[in-house]
Formats: C-alpha cells, structure tokens, sequence
C-alpha cells in the first residue's frame, strides 16, 4: 500500500469528520468481492429498536380483531414487553425480550422458546443451526434451534472481558469473534470450547462487529469513535478511520461493485467511507433525527437501509455524483407518543395524529403507502432549515389540540391546531403535506409573546373557511382561514371569566358554543358575536365535543361525569356517572347513539344516549390518551400513555350479534390486551362472542298476549295469494307443449378396444301390469288423518302446523280434498272450521286464519249453505271475526289520536 496522503486529514463544517490511514504489510483490502459474512440486515440496537408508530387493529360492542401494522410489512405475535435485541438467518427471526428469547416463523408464529437467562440478553447472532445469546452478566449460551437446548455455555468476568459484541466470521467454521468493553477481541471455538486467540484491541471499548466484503477482514467499531479494518488471520490494522460525532453504532459494507463503507453515529448522522481511496466520501447528516440503531447494505445493489429511535426506517440510494444517497422510500411514525387523534375526511381512511415530538402525521387505515408527514411546527420555516434539527431554536412546542376540514383544503390550509403553552395558533395544509403560510393570533400580541397566556381550544367551521380559537384569558377570537385575518372576538373583553375548556360551531354556522372553567356554557351568534344564551353546569367543565349533525353536546366534568346537552332546547338530557379519573378525551359515533369517552383509570365506557345507560366498558393496560370514531363506524382509534401505537378497535355490532343490554352498576370491566394477531387471543375472543350470543337469544312465543292479535312468522308467499291461485296458474300456462327430450344420453357409453363403439341398450323384459291398484286412489291425506283425530281430542296444533309446512298449490289440493265430492266428508269440513275458530279465539296466526277461511269459502260455499250444522259453525265464526275486527279497530283508533295530538302539539 502506498503511504501517500498518510495521516490526519481534517474536514471543516459541523460535526467534522477525521480520518487516519496506517501503513500495512499484507496490502490493501480489495474492492468489489463478494460477501461472505451473514444475510444483512438492521440489527436495532438495545432499547432503540423500531417500534410500529400507527395502527394496531374489538371487545364487546368494539373489539379488537387483527393488527394493521403501519411500520413493519408485516405483524407478528406480540411479545409481552419490548423487544431488546433483533436477529435473523434464513429462516427464522430471533427477538428478546429481558431474559426470555423467542423464534419467529414466517414473521408471525413463535416456534420456539429458549429460557436459561436469568438477565437481561443484549446480544444475538444466529449460528448455522445454533443461536447464540449474551445477558447483561456476561453470560453467554450457544442453544439448539430445533431442540431449544443448551449446546453450550460461557461466563466471563466483567472484569477483564465483558462481551460488548459478537460475529461470525465468514469461512471461519464453528467459530465466533468477540469484542469487549475492555477493547480486547476473542477468537473461540464453540464446537470445542477453546479460546483460540486474543487480540489485544485499541484501548477503547468495542460497540460493534461487523464483517467486510474480504475474507478475513473485519470492521471493529469503538466507543472513540474510531473504525478499525483489521485482518484477524494475521493480526493486522489495514485502515483505521475515526468520526468526530461519538461511539460508532453501526457499520456496513456495500457489495455492488464499489469499496465504500457506512458508519453510524449516536447523533443520526451517517459517515460514508471510500476505502480505494483512504478518505472520507461524503457525510449524511441528519439521516435520523435520534441515534442511528442499525443499517445495512443491500447485497449487490446500491441501497442502503437504516433505521434509528426515532421511529423511522429509511432506504437510501446512491445514484448520484459525489457518492451521497438520497432517501428512495421510507417508513416512519412519531418518535414521542401521539397527544391527540382525529379522522380526516368522511371516508374514514385518514388519521391526523399529533405526537409530543412536535409533528402532525396521518395514517392511512387501508395502506402504508398513503401515510403522510405534514413535518413539525417552526416559528420561522427558512431559519429551521438553514439550522438544522439539532440546533432548531425556531420549534414550536407539540400540538396539544387541532381541528381539521376537507371543505377547500385544496384551495386554503384546512387544518388549525394548538400548542402547548404558546399563544400562537398554526394552519397546516393536507394537500401540500406541510405547515401553512398563517399564524393566528391577537393583533397586541403581534410583537411579543406573553408567557403566562396560550391557546387552549380550536375548532373550524364546517365551511373551512373559519377558525374559532379560544385562550387561557376567557377569550374567544375568529379567523379567516384563507386570509389569516382577525375576524373579531365573542364578548366586549372576552367571552368568560375562567380559561377557556372548549370551542364548537354547529353545522350551519348559526350558533357558536363556548365552555369556560368558571362552570358555563354560553351560546353566541356566530355572524354578529352576541350572547344568546347561557347555563350554568353543575362543575367546571374540562371540555366539550359537538356532534354537529344530531345538535348534541358532549361535556366532560373535573368531577370525572360526563353530561349530554341538546343544543335545540339547550338543556341537559343526559347525566352519566362517569369515571374514577381525569376524563382524557370523548368520541361520538356516526350517528350520534354512543358516546365513547376514555379516562386515566384505564377504562374506555361506550354509553347509549336513547337508553341513557352504560352499555359497554372494559380495561386497558395503559390509560388511552385520545380516541376517534370512523365516520363510517366501523373503527375506533385510541392512543395511550406512553405507547407510540395508534390502535384500531372493531365495531362487533356491524357484523356480528352484540348485547346491547344495560351494564349493572357493580359490573366488574375486564382486562383487554392491546390490538395484535395473537391466536391465543383469537380464541379468547370467540368464547366471548358465543356467551355474548346466548345473552342475547330471544324465542318470541306463539302469542305474546291474550289481549294481543300475534301474526305469523311465515313469509306473504305462503297464503297471500291463496284467493289468486286459478289466476296464477293461468297466466303460468305454458304456451307449448313440452318436447320430448332425445334419448341419447350426453356422454354415450363406449366398449374398451382400440376401434370405438357404443354400448347396446338393454331391453326392457319388465312387463306392466294393466290391473289399477284401487288402494291408492283411496289413501288419505296427513292432513285429512288429523282433523279426523282432533273431532274427538279436540286439539288442532297439529293439522294446523301441518298446514303451516304446505305451499299455496298444495294448500288448496288439501281444502279441495276436504269436500264429499273430493273424497272428503262434512264432519272433516266442520273439523276444519273448528281449528279456525281455535285459532281466532287464541289470536295467533292472525293472517293465515283469514286467508285459510277465505280460500275455504271460496271452495265449499255450495256444501256449506246445504248442510245445517256446517252453516251454524260459520255463523259462529261470522261473530268471532266481527268482535274481533271491532277490537282491533278500536285499538287503531286509540293510536292514530295519540299520533296526530304528538304531532300537532309538537310542531
């Protein structure tokens, strides 16, 4: 190797980069061979790995059925805590979780366990058809993938070597390559479980251990912050470069064809390295916002996928001059747990979410793909962009609450939010994906910012074109949404005497709602800013939510109860107990029935506004923080106490039977586990939902009540079209008589040999005999037999749920039947009106009685004027049906007055 251009080389600029090249004997590392270490991949480091930062999607009436992860491709198994430590070989995913290590098989299913660590495991490196785990007390143990047993085990002193990281070497058989905090390395055999060599190290502790493209070449990360390309056959420095920004994190190598290697730093820059040349190539600053965990070359292929804690993974390509990448793709969530959710759009494909790490996402419910980043809030966009994240003085605090509207956001910012502890309110614009061009403020604050005074409540009209905001003070101000101008404010001074709770503006931008902590709801004008109305509530509210199209108001107390107000007469109409803690935030459905409301005492109620009563509830681990409502119902989302997870919540009663009975006031809610595609859980659920549906069976009797007239269950097919059944038949008279089918079979048989020919048909030797058998044109009905068995028992459920199973066509051969003439008799004919009258004297099968008698008339009408005691049953059953009838009418009567008197004395 030439030793021109030997020694240090400074870089000028912000985190400088320096590197220092020493002389070799064995000769450069070569260019462009192929890898042979591991499959690559991101290997998260411990405590800042990649957490899935959207959606996770019910119990009771929402419950949850199956994870719609946003970051990762795709979900498995929840493991109980987070994961630690991340590895992978071709066929199975190892994860951690404190001292416990679990095998993954086709991302989703844990096929098997390993348990023999009693601490914490920082390090993994699958090894052929072994594992190999490190814990925090320096224990290391090689276990059997298959049998999940120990193959072997180690323990160092942490005195003089403990393990910091681990590789495999390529083409070094059974043997794996320590690095320690001491800044030693050791080479072991594990098949033999000897030491085979130590390397003394560089006086600084290892941080990572990462193969090169040559055999035998190995990149030695330190906490210096130095890179050492080491040959470990020989024991020899090739190159040792060194970064300015800390402990080297992660290290990789590309393998298309060109000798560069990346380096990650705890501060998310990334340092690129031109090993043909002995220099640095180019820095990536700022390629994660946070600490880079882990990155990796694709093998063969230009790009480079890293990922960090701040909840991003990225993959840059290199396919521009000056060797630097640009960012191809990337997937990313907040990096701090969201504050507040809300839908956007009717369509209920979008969640704006607004996290404590200042920024303002959406998440697409149906695919990744149409997430959306609209950035972070800066008081000044062009100074943020020439500092940089690491030294933006111009952030604005995170978004505490915000509105949106689809009305003209492609014309004008359609979204306004608020910050915490800071008097200016921001517009973001969906469209541009990007911070809007106003801040929204009252003009004597126009040159300096007060502290003790913020904004604590926003809403937007339904128009898009208004901002209503309201401040700590008691006041309450109006902007303009496309021009950014003040538009006046409620009051003379201000709207109330406490800090302002909540804001709402009705549908029709009549009327707007404001809530003050000095305990009332005031009702303005919202063109010409006058009171008209105010109520006094029985605590001071900690804030409102407005269903704007049933007119009802939402109200949540300090006192933990929650109140339901109609804004047409302006009173309360509902009072529910509430909860044992600070109520976090409430949600209506579509169509305004439920109210779901969360609380710090880890409990999501869903209340029933028609019934007033609490119908669904139940447990969470960590308190929900926000929730929203699919504006097609079909979703509830919730975020929680620090989790990064934006969860869904299914609504069972779209799609399955739900009780929807009152809760009792001693219900105990049960513990329900975060959304996940955990089977254990599946079963669980449809436990749930069979006792769920035995609660909720109901057999209607046969007849509900003796003053009552019950109908049948039977569809109108079966005896509406009793009386119509000749005029049917007529109009389904076939014009043509119908055709004999051909004889000849569709696939004709054929007899085996190599010339084909059909089978011959079989003659018929089978004579028919010419002697009619008399028995069976004298053969009774089912029907027939058991009228002929009620005249002496005098019961006719029977026949009657015969006659009940029979089609129309076989109804009427069945009363046809009944007549002497068809084979009948008169006392079967009386045995029939008997079962009518039964039927009319019970008032069940109110409507098949009538058509039955009808249809019986209409047939028999000759047979029963001639027959005395046949007559007499029908005058009989003439009388039953007039008193009947009479009831009936008066009954209708009674209700039709009720109605019209309603209708006349409400409007």
């Amino acid at each position: 190797m030439s030793s021109a251009g030997l020694g240090s080389r400074p870089v000028t600029g912000a985190g400088a980069v320096t590197v220092t090249m020493t002389e070799t004997v064995t000769g450069r590392l070569p260019a462009g061979l192929p890898a042979g270490g591991p499959a690559a991949g991101v290997r998260p480091g411990a405590g800042a790995g990649l957490r899935p930062a959207a959606t996770e999607l019910a119990q009771h009436s929402l419950r949850p059925t199956a994870a719609l992860p946003r970051l990762p491709a795709a979900e498995g198994n929840a493991l109980p805590q987070d994961i630690t430590c991340l590895a992978a070989d071709r066929m199975l995913i190892f994860a951690s979780y404190d001292n416990i290590l679990h095998a993954f098989a086709r991302n989703k299913e844990v096929v098997h366990t390993y348990e023999g660590h009693k601490a914490r495991i920082h390090l993994l490196q699958p090894f052929g058809d072994h594992v190999i785990s490190v814990d925090v007390d320096n224990v290391l143990i090689v276990w059997n993938i298959q049998s999940e047993e120990q193959y072997l085990q180690v323990d160092f002193d942490k005195a003089t070597f403990a393990v910091s990281a681990v590789l495999h070497p390529s083409t070094y058989l059974n043997k794996i390559l320590l690095g320690s905090e001491q800044g030693s390395l050791q080479l072991w055999n594990i098949k033999s479980n000897k030491l085979l060599y130590s390397f003394p190290g560089w006086q600084s502790a290892v941080t990572t251990l990462e193969q090169a493209p040559a055999v035998d070449v190995v990149a030695v990360g330190l906490v210096s912050g130095h890179i050492i390309v080491h040959n470990i056959k020989f024991d020899e420095t090739l190159m040792k470069f060194q970064q300015d920004w800390g402990p080297i994190t992660a290290i990789s190598f590309r393998t298309d064809g060109h000798p560069v290697m990346a380096a990650g730093s705890p501060i998310g820059h990334i340092g690129l390295w031109d090993l043909e040349e002995k220099k640095v190539l180019c820095q990536m600053q700022d390629a994660h916002s946070t600490a880079i965990a882990g990155m990796s070359f694709v093998p063969g292929e230009p790009l480079l996928i890293t990922n960090g804690a701040d909840n991003a993974i990225r993959v840059w390509i290199f396919d521009g001059p000056g060797g630097t990448g640009r960012v191809l793709r990337s997937r990313m969530g907040h990096s701090a747990p969201p504050t507040k959710i809300r839908y956007h759009g009717q369509n209920g494909e979008q969640i704006l979410s607004a996290g404590q790490d200042g920024t303002l996402q959406s998440f697409s419910t149906v695919h990744e793909k149409f997430n959306k980043s609209l950035g972070r809030g800066s008081i000044n966009k062009k100074k943020s962009k020439k500092k940089g994240l690491k030294l933006d003085t111009m952030a604005l605090p995170p978004i505490t609450v915000f509105a949106s509207e689809i009305a003209h956001q492609s014309d004008w910012d359609g979204i306004v939010a608020c910050h915490q502890g800071y008097i200016t309110c921001t517009t973001w614009n969906y469209q541009k994906t990007s911070m809007g061009a106003h801040k929204l403020r009252p003009e004597e604050f126009g040159k300096h910012k007060p502290i003790d005074i913020y904004a604590t409540a926003v809403d937007i009209t339904s128009c898009g074109n208004f901002a209503v905001v309201g401040l700590s003070t008691g006041r309450v101000d109006v902007y303009n949404m496309q021009s950014g101008i003040h538009r006046g404010c409620y009051g003379k001074e201000r709207a109330h005497e406490g800090a302002i709770r909540g804001v709402a503006v009705d549908g029709l931008n009549q009327l707007v709602i404001t809530a003050g902590s000095e305990g009332l709801i005031k009702f303005w004008k919202f063109k010409t800013k006058d009171l008209v109305y105010c109520t006094e509530l029985s605590s001071s509210p900690s804030g409102i939510l407005l269903h704007r199209d049933s007119g009802i108001l939402g109200i949540a107390f300090d006192d933990f109860s929650i109140s339901v107000l109609d804004m047409e007469t302006r009173k309360i109409v509902r009072t529910f107990p509430g909860h044992h803690g600070r109520i976090n935030d409430m949600t209506f459905s579509p169509d305004g029935r439920w109210l779901i409301t969360s609380s710090m005492d880890c409990t999501i109620k869903t209340w029933d506004l028609p019934s007033g009563c609490l119908i669904d509830c139940f447990l969470v681990d960590s308190a929900a923080v926000s929730l929203t409502m699919s504006p097609t119902g079909d979703f509830l989302a919730s975020t929680h106490v620090d989790d990064l997870g934006i969860y869904l919540w299914s609504n069972r009663s779209l799609y399955s039977l739900v009780s929807l009975r009152p809760l009792p006031a001693d219900y105990e809610p049960s513990m329900v586990t975060l959304p996940s595609t955990c089977p254990v859980q599946d079963v669980d659920m449809s436990g749930d939902e069979e006792t769920c549906d035995e609660m909720i069976e109901y057999v209607s009797p046969e007849q509900l009540g003796e003053q009552l007239v019950t109908l049948s269950s039977l569809p109108e097919s079966r005896w509406k079209n009793l009386l119509s059944l000749d005029v049917i038949k007529k109009k389904n008279k076939p014009r043509e008589p119908p055709k004999v089918p051909k004889s000849a079979p569709f696939f004709i048989p054929t007899v085996p040999g190599l010339i084909p020919r059909y089978v011959a048909p079989e003659e018929e030797n089978v004579t028919q005999s010419k002697v009619v058998n008399l028995g069976v044109l004298a053969q009774k009905s089912d029907f027939y037999i058991r009228l002929e068995e009620a005249l002496s028992t005098n019961e006719y459920t029977a026949p009657l749920n015969l006659l009940k199973t029979l089609g129309p066509s076989h109804i009427e051969i069945e009363l046809r039947g009944l007549a002497p003439e068809g084979g009948g008799s008169t006392e079967v004919m009386l045995s029939f009106l008997r079962m009518i009258g039964m039927m009319l004297n019970k008032k069940y099968n109110f409507e098949l009685a009538q058509a039955y008698l009808a249809l019986f008339l209409k047939l028999h009408l000759k047979v029963l004027s001639s027959e005395p005691n046949l007559l007499e049953e029908v005058s009989r059953l003439s009388t039953q049906l007039e008193e009947t009838w009479i009831h009936l009418q008066t009954l209708f009567n009674q209700s039709l007055c009720v109605l019209t008197y309603m209708k006349s004395a409400l409007l």
